[in-house]
């Protein structure tokens, strides 16, 4: 270190012409060719290092995931998860935090280059891929992915959006960044310790995983190579934070913002950067200072390489069948069920007993917001006999003095024998009727997860239920008709019409 200061010394470089060269090269990224130009003068940022395996391999999968075709069950799924993520973005427009999102896109449009959903809007880049995130997170529609505790749609695919419109992506390129996406998002959160690691540290493991994922999917938009790619994974590491409070969050505007905004606009930012020519570090996966020791020394590395290329990560993500938080899922499972084979009315309950597993209780128990609690989703589908996003979205309702009454028959219980089958959320849920009859149903398999998938059927129904009041039928079913054919999509920029309303 101390050789180290006394050549810094040496060079005489003062704050002025540390400055001035920095301008230099900032002045030369925006000139035809510069890449060449800025990776000539900086030497040693184009030259292969001598790094770990590690980031070798990650690096090199990530560059060549544009130009490998995806096996047909991937290929399928991440169609499934694009227009289930479009769809809450679409049904997300009206919420409050889609509401702040798009008043800022319009305050701030910058550039017309990139569709803003559910809007008349084109903005900037990155502030597309922000908005859109927001939107795709405005609630509980989005998908999710238990192995790793993230909600990888909602950062994703707003990345890959965003960057394919600006780089032109094909529908084929589109889709493969949008699957890479997937693959090291949730590899990121798993190798760190998925929910364990966000219990103990407090971190979010939803905004760390989501800058991996929407950086990995953006710089495949962008093109990047192996080299630049190991830049993005350290600009990703950079940018990987965000605290477990938002769950403090009462209008779900900061909650959208860290799941779902933040880490799409940093991964498109730093693809941007970088394509014009930006550097970092070569290896932030090892050595001094690297990201894993920065978070836990509990952290496995080797998860992140872990069957890559082999078990793609989209095929364990879950697409809710209910709008609502997921650990609320199997207990409306559960009493639907229940309901198949008993029919009852909600006057006929005397008693619901909810068992869940303890960190989800947590999450959901007696929350404000109607999506997100437990007691209140159950009170709905007591009397409505299911839950619709209208449903799960009316917060007047919280206050219906029938709801209440049929709030005030559910118990919320958190189980720790539950919690030996984390990831899996399971519930059990105990019906005691007025004239003594007790129902139990337990979920091991909530609908729409890998172990229970909804069929293309499903997921079309559910996607066309939430964006056709917004889009109008005919709109809505020419977009899910695209979405289920981008192998001949040219230009991903062709889809603008579809994604939005006037």
């Amino acid at each position: 270190m101390k050789d180290q200061i006394t050549e810094m010394g040496s060079a005489a470089l003062t704050r002025r012409s540390l400055l001035q060269g920095v301008g230099c090269v900032l002045a030369a990224a925006a000139l035809p060719g510069s890449r060449a130009v800025a990776a000539e003068a900086e030497g040693p940022a184009t030259a292969p290092a001598a790094d770990s395996s590690l980031i070798n391999k990650l690096s090199a999968y990530m560059s060549e995931a544009g130009d490998r075709e995806l096996p047909a069950e991937a290929a399928e799924k991440t169609k499934h998860h694009i227009l289930d993520t479009l769809a809450a973005m679409v049904s997300g427009a009206e919420l409050a935090p889609a509401i702040v999102a798009i008043k800022y896109a319009r305050a701030h449009p910058g550039e017309k280059a990139a569709t803003i959903v559910g809007s008349d809007l084109l903005c900037g880049t990155a502030e597309a891929a922000l908005v859109n995130g927001m939107l795709a997170h405005s609630d509980e529609t989005d998908d999710s992915h238990p192995p790793s505790h993230i909600h990888p749609g909602c950062g994703i695919v707003p990345a890959a959006l965003a960057a394919g419109e600006q780089f032109g992506n094909s529908g084929p390129r589109f889709l493969r960044a949008v699957a890479l996406g997937y693959d090291i998002g949730t590899r990121f959160t798993m190798a760190l310790g998925a929910f364990p690691f966000q219990l103990q540290y407090h971190h979010s493991t939803h905004s760390i995983g989501n800058n991996f994922g929407a950086g990995a999917a953006a710089g495949c938009a962008a093109r990047l190579n192996a080299q630049q790619m190991r830049w993005m994974i350290d600009y990703s590491a950079q940018q990987a934070g965000g605290s477990a409070g938002w769950m403090r969050d009462l209008e779900h505007v900061s909650k959208a913002l860290v799941f779902g905004g933040r880490p799409a606009r940093n991964g498109v930012t730093s693809a941007l950067m970088i394509e014009l020519g930006a550097t970092g570090v070569d290896d932030i996966l090892s050595g001094a200072d690297n990201f894993f020791i920065s978070k836990t020394p509990k952290a496995d590395p080797s998860r992140l390489l872990e069957k890559l290329g082999e078990r793609y990560e989209v095929t364990r993500t879950a697409i809710k069948k209910w709008t609502v938080g997921s650990p609320i899922q199997a207990p409306l499972d559960a009493i639907a069920i229940i309901r198949k084979r008993h029919p009852f009315e909600a006057q006929d309950v005397q008693k619901v007993v909810v068992r869940v597993a303890t960190g989800e209780a947590k999450t959901v128990n007696d929350r404000e917001i109607p999506d997100i609690s437990m007691q209140h989703m159950v009170a709905v589908m007591l009397l409505d006999q299911t839950v619709s996003f209208k449903a799960a979205h009316d917060k007047p309702r919280m206050k219906d003095p029938e709801l209440l009454r049929q709030r005030a028959k559910v118990q919320l219980v958190a189980d720790p024998e539950l919690d030996r089958f984390s990831p899996q959320r399971q519930a059990i849920v105990e019906v005691t009727l007025t004239d003594g009859t007790l129902l139990t149903e337990r979920v091991a398999a909530v609908r729409g997860t890998a172990e229970n998938p909804m069929t293309r059927d499903e997921v079309v129904a559910k996607c066309r239920d939430l964006m056709a009041p917004f889009l109008g039928a005919e709109k809505c079913d020419r977009l899910i008709a695209t979405i289920f054919d981008l192998e001949n999509v040219q230009d991903i920029r062709s889809m603008r019409p579809l994604l939005q309303r006037s």
